[in-house]
């Protein structure tokens, strides 16, 4: 695409041709299980050992078998007690006749008993118990295997573990497990504007939002970010930091720079690390100075330096990319109709995606500043509405499209 093309790509055809460049990141470390939390499976998992690996008792009582309290309903069965089962601690012989074993929570259930009387139906005996109320056979009884048998599927290769996956882990024993690194997306912000947080703002000076910014949202999804030091308007040095950023991350991100004033050298730097520029400019708002390209086998993906057009544009654009890049298909946005609850004036001109929040079939748009420079209003949001081009403004009760985010 020639630089000086004024249309640009559609947002689709943008992504699709991102996605076209991509060369998938597949890289694998076997991590102790506490450290895996986020991360995606590298391999489906099996169960090694059944859970739980033995029959065992889910309550506080008395193992017994159940013929032989069967009369317990007219009067007390009065048994002697063999010995006591603890959790970790079984009763190690097989239960004779007409005997009750005391057993604890978890324990394992002794060869030759059948069923469990809760302690609260008994006298408490300790050399002898009396027995109050029948139990049928295989009632309070935990079955080996009863969660799972071994052998059975506990995750599914690519899938990302959070807390109870990791139980269910734990429980088939498993103490470590291969797991896929995270994709390393570099960023790199723009601009002899910026200035470090915790200092003074001297004129013409803004603190650096979108580092923090997308440096958050690309650990959401469960990304490494590699951070850059902030990088002045300068195109000879800007091609460096670009090297740079190649040489540590698998996708570089860039904020600033990529409009058409004097000072947006970003196309200048491209030109000059000798990058294959692949577009310039999506059809949306905000977000459209988008410029892209590829060197040395990786995407160079340069965002506009306003806060909420750099967020947009690494919503509706960025993260497809990353998905295909990941092949997590989790990454990737859902979409729906909704009802609008509210207006928009703004009508006619590109397609806009506008900040919302949409709940039970109903999205509702910020009331405030919808500027691709101003962030506060995003707080709270989940979604974008797509507003087509050329719309007419938009009134209460209209269906519209929604970008799930």
């Amino acid at each position: 695409m020639e630089k000086n093309d004024p249309v640009g790509l559609e947002l689709e055809q943008a992504v699709e041709l991102l996605q076209k460049h991509v060369k998938p990141v597949v890289r694998t470390e076997t991590l102790p299980l506490e450290q895996t939390l986020g991360r995606r499976v590298a391999n489906t998992v099996y169960a090694p050992v059944a859970c739980p690996p033995f029959d065992r008792s889910p309550l506080d009582g008395y193992a017994v078998r159940a013929q032989e309290i069967a009369g317990a309903s007219q009067q007390p069965v009065r048994l002697p007690v063999a010995g006591v089962a603890y959790a970790g601690a079984p009763f190690a012989e097989r239960l004779p006749p007409n005997t009750a074993v005391r057993i604890m929570t978890g324990a394992r259930m002794p060869a030759g008993s059948d069923c469990v009387v809760r302690q609260e139906d008994t006298d408490y005996g300790e050399d002898y118990v009396q027995i109050f109320r029948p139990v049928k056979a295989w009632q309070n009884y935990c079955f080996c295997g009863e969660d799972f048998l071994a052998g059975t599927q506990l995750v599914q290769a690519g899938e990302r573990l959070d807390a109870v996956r990791l139980g269910i882990l734990a429980s088939a024993g498993l103490a470590q497990l291969p797991v896929l690194a995270p994709v390393k997306v570099a960023l790199l912000c723009t601009g002899d504007e910026l200035a470090p947080l915790g200092t003074p703002l001297t004129s013409g000076k803004i603190y650096n939002s979108n580092r923090y910014l997308l440096q958050a949202r690309i650990r959401e999804l469960g990304l490494e970010a590699v951070c850059l030091p902030a990088c002045a308007d300068e195109a000879e040095t800007l091609a460096q930091a670009l090297a740079q950023a190649c040489a540590q991350a698998d996708i570089v991100l860039t904020t600033g720079g990529v409009s058409v004033g004097t000072r947006d050298k970003l196309h200048e730097a491209l030109a000059h690390l000798g990058a294959n520029r692949l577009f310039w400019r999506v059809r949306m708002k905000p977000g459209s100075p988008l410029l892209c390209a590829e060197y040395q086998q990786k995407l160079l993906l340069c965002l506009s330096g306003n806060p909420f057009a750099a967020l947009a544009s690494f919503e509706l654009v960025v993260r497809p990319v990353l998905a295909a890049l990941c092949k997590d298909k989790q990454l990737l946005l859902k979409s729906c109709e909704a009802t609008l609850c509210g207006s928009f004036p703004k009508g006619g001109g590109a397609r806009r995606f506008v900040r919302s929040f949409y709940e039970n079939g109903q999205v509702h748009l910020q009331a405030g500043n919808h500027a691709s420079g101003a962030l506060l209003l995003m707080a709270g949001c989940n979604c974008f509405v797509d507003i087509p081009q050329s719309s007419p403004p938009l009134v209460g009760g209209e269906r519209v499209r929604v970008v799930l985010l």
